[in-house]
């Protein structure tokens, strides 16, 4: 699984992040090591403990996370932990646990606190990140997980990871970032030199033009620009032996004036329209989505009502089995309450790990649901990406002058027009899901 770390503070935040609703499942899991018994007042807690420090980053944050297919039972996830910190030396530090669910994933987050309060400074913690990435890489070798390309060639990542500087931009055009990614990668691959290549980002709607900066950029017709090396996760000089010289392209300022007018209006409005079709197609996923947590929460609610009475009843029935009065008195001369009290300490452990062996089956159970309608998700996604680099391409062609406004017009009418009555035959098509 992937191991994400950092030293920090902000304990308030972190406890926000840690308890967000947008999660479809959030469950507190353990609080140890604290006076508190909720996140909220548990990261108080750590954050008036380090005051007595000079310590400000006084918490060690990590987010374990299997990958997509893989069952993962919570006893795992405690063991990883527990081996995470024996190898950083963290053992028996106040800790912190939360698992996240969200589309058809698990992931767990712990946090520690890194004051030692006997001694109170900060544990120190020296090249976690190499130390960590090595349980990471034992960990996928161990349960035979296909091992990701960064542990396969040494550090390379996925080609379409992105920051939050790309994130946040692309959000602002209400784009994924990895889509764009993907579709200028895609245009690198099928190119073989700068004819080729721009014709081939035009039919996804990008302009090829001389960066300001950087030696070549994309721009699409918001106005954003995507630095090709940043992109495509190559150097310029790479680039360049490829496209040539960038001072042949005309600059950003250039291009963004090149952009018409009359020609961005109606990119708006054709660009509204889609969204609004898209967002009508997706209202039937978000509906079975909702019901289906909905229900998966009043399941989980249930068990947990069934276990605690459970709980109850098994130890009402173990403490009938102490004798009173002068028997009792008997029993503890001659041992039996002894013998008694180690067999009851075994049920009990028994009996907990029964409870997390079903509580993890129904877990497992509502993750294969969930993950059967995500796969209708991306199916649709799918789909409206590929209407989407369509329309744009189609933009392109008519700001390059190959293609009227009113072909432009006439051909999102009758490829993209939303469609207010019955389903298209791309909907009909789509794989029908049972829950």
């Amino acid at each position: 699984m992937i191991l994400k770390a950092s030293q920090r503070g902000g304990s308030q935040s972190l406890a926000v992040h840690l308890l967000n609703p947008e999660n479809e499942h959030v469950e507190l899991h353990e609080v140890s090591g604290f006076v508190s018994e909720n996140l909220t007042d548990a990261m108080r807690e750590a954050y008036a403990i380090s005051k007595g420090t000079r310590a400000k980053k006084f918490l060690f944050s990590l987010s374990l996370n299997p990958p997509e297919s893989a069952e993962v039972s919570t006893e795992k996830f405690e063991q990883t932990l527990e081996r995470i910190e024996k190898k950083l030396g963290i053992e028996g530090q106040p800790r912190c646990i939360v698992f996240h669910e969200k589309q058809g994933r698990r992931h767990c987050h712990c946090v520690w606190s890194r004051i030692d309060a006997n001694e109170m400074k900060a544990i120190k913690l020296p090249y976690f990140k190499r130390k960590l990435n090595s349980i990471a890489r034992e960990l996928y070798l161990e349960n035979q997980w296909d091992l990701p390309d960064g542990f396969k060639k040494g550090q390379n990542a996925d080609p379409k990871s992105y920051n939050l500087k790309e994130w946040q931009q692309s959000r602002r055009h209400g784009k994924n970032p990895r889509d764009i990614k993907a579709a200028i990668q895609q245009a690198w691959e099928v190119s073989d030199g700068k004819a080729s290549f721009k014709h081939a980002l035009a039919e996804s709607g990008y302009l090829l033009a001389q960066g300001d900066r950087r030696g070549f950029v994309a721009i699409d017709f918001h106005g954003g620009v995507y630095s090709l090396s940043r992109q495509l996760g190559i150097k310029t000089k790479e680039i360049k032996q490829r496209l040539g010289d960038p001072k042949d392209l005309p600059t950003v300022a250039v291009t963004k004036a090149s952009l018409s007018h009359d020609l961005k209006i109606l990119h708006k409005k054709l660009d509204r329209e889609l969204k609004l079709k898209h967002q009508e197609e997706l209202k039937p996923f978000k509906a079975q989505k909702n019901r289906l947590i909905k229900d998966q929460k009043v399941e989980r609610l249930a068990l947990k009502k069934q276990q605690q009475q459970r709980k109850i009843t098994e130890t009402k029935a173990r403490q009938a089995k102490y004798r009173k009065g002068l028997s009792g008195i008997f029993d503890a001369l001659l041992g039996r309450v002894k013998k008694l009290r180690l067999e009851h300490q075994r049920q009990t452990k028994a009996g907990l790990k029964r409870d997390m062996k079903e509580k993890d089956q129904l877990i497992a159970q509502h993750l294969a649901q969930r993950r059967t309608l995500q796969d209708r998700y991306k199916y649709l996604r799918s789909k409206q990406l590929k209407e989407d680099q369509g329309i744009q391409g189609a933009f392109t062609q008519t700001q390059q002058g190959s293609m009227t406004t009113t072909e432009l017009t006439a051909q999102f009418n009758r490829d993209y027009k939303p469609k207010p009555q019955g389903k298209s035959q791309e909907q009909n098509n789509s794989p029908e899901i049972s829950l």
